[in-house]
């Protein structure tokens, strides 16, 4: 077990690490994980061709599934097993064909059994393409 209370946020990269490794459908995404530490998480990804709807846009239903793997990651920085209970997302402007996207999830409430996240995506022009909300229940299993 790494050296969680020296190193936390080193502690979070390895819980992220392993999770998004162990991800198929991540992986399917395509999700490149950026900035992690506790409570927080980026992640990264293009948008390919078998990703866009019949407008030619962003499918809905990617933005979403890339928001909650992020919303996961961050709710689980501190290395209690935490599954999400709700999550809404607001979609204001739609991603492209070749768009690279970041998905960048915060932590705003944190409780001994429930936790809340932002999450904001945005295309590589910083424009802003949707907002996520999640709350997580957290359990008292131990991740790493």
């Amino acid at each position: 077990m790494l050296a969680s209370a020296s190193s936390p946020d080193v502690y979070a990269q390895a819980i992220a690490t392993r999770l998004l490794s162990r991800d198929p459908f991540g992986q399917w995404l395509g999700l490149e994980l950026g900035e992690v530490r506790v409570g927080y998480c980026q992640l990264r990804f293009r948008v390919r061709a078998d990703m866009l709807n019949g407008f030619g846009a962003l499918h809905g239903g990617v933005a979403f599934s890339a928001a909650d793997s992020a919303f996961a990651l961050a709710c689980n920085t501190h290395g209690r097993q935490s599954v999400g209970l709700t999550a809404t997302m607001d979609y204001l402007e739609a991603g492209r064909l070749g768009d690279v996207l970041l998905v960048e999830a915060r932590e705003e409430s944190l409780k001994e059994k429930v936790s809340v996240y932002q999450l904001r995506i945005t295309n590589q022009l910083g424009t802003l393409l949707a907002m996520f909300k999640g709350t997580a229940y957290r359990t008292r299993h131990e991740i790493l």
